[in-house]
């Protein structure tokens, strides 16, 4: 298969909305990671590759799929390999699901590091779930479009502060210094159809709800 722009992965926690991993599914390379699989069979996604040490996986394997397996002990996450592959065949945007929540907190954590890898190697990406998406500034401007009423919060990542400007959110902010011991940045709104965060230094983790944050009259 041609190499595509667009990799879309799969992970292990277990993601209800198919619907959601249906729509990137079009059009991208699909990637199992390891218990990944198991979203991808249970939402009817045959993925183009499945790499992992697969000691999370419920279901059989497929045949017919091309399949990396990986030691269990080893240094990069099933996660963190699947993007390194993705890379290797071409693609520079990467859509991560199943990659937040579940009973693996550490896990949660690993993959903001893989958003940061992404980055840090000229790429794009986001973490996409049912309940939140996760975006990772390393330089200009994030855009939100249709999202009124949404909780966005913003946290400086891999360092003690980064610097932001909003547009478009209850709290608006001029180039200020979000500091990494005081979280200033939670529990934003957007007001309209569109808000931006503009970062100016630094680097912003940035989290939206999927939910509409309605007040209490």
């Amino acid at each position: 298969m041609a190499a595509q722009r667009n990799c879309l992965i799969i992970g292990s926690v277990e993601e209800p909305d198919g619907a959601l991993l249906r729509e990137y599914a079009k059009d991208a390379f699909i990637i199992c990671a390891d218990g990944g699989w198991d979203n991808a069979r249970r939402c009817g996604i045959t993925p183009h590759l499945l790499v992992g040490d697969f000691d999370s996986v419920r279901s059989e394997l497929p045949q017919g799929i091309e399949t990396i397996r990986l030691p269990e002990k080893k240094d990069d996450t099933d996660m963190l390999f699947a993007v390194r592959e993705g890379f290797r065949r071409g693609c520079t945007s990467f859509w991560l699901t199943g990659a937040v929540g579940g009973a693996r907190f550490d896990h949660s954590i690993a993959n903001l590091s893989v958003l940061y890898f992404i980055a840090s190697r000229g790429g794009k990406g986001a973490i996409l779930s049912s309940t939140c998406d996760v975006f990772l500034l390393t330089e200009g401007r994030l855009t939100l479009t249709e999202m009124a009423g949404r909780t966005v919060s913003v946290f400086p990542f891999a360092g003690p502060r980064c610097t932001v400007s909003y547009q478009g959110l209850e709290y608006p902010l001029t180039a200020y210094p979000l500091s990494a011991d005081l979280p200033l940045g939670v529990s934003n709104r957007v007001l309209g159809q569109r808000a931006e965060i503009h970062l100016h230094e630094g680097v912003a983790l940035v989290i939206v709800e999927k939910t509409e944050d309605r007040p209490e009259p």
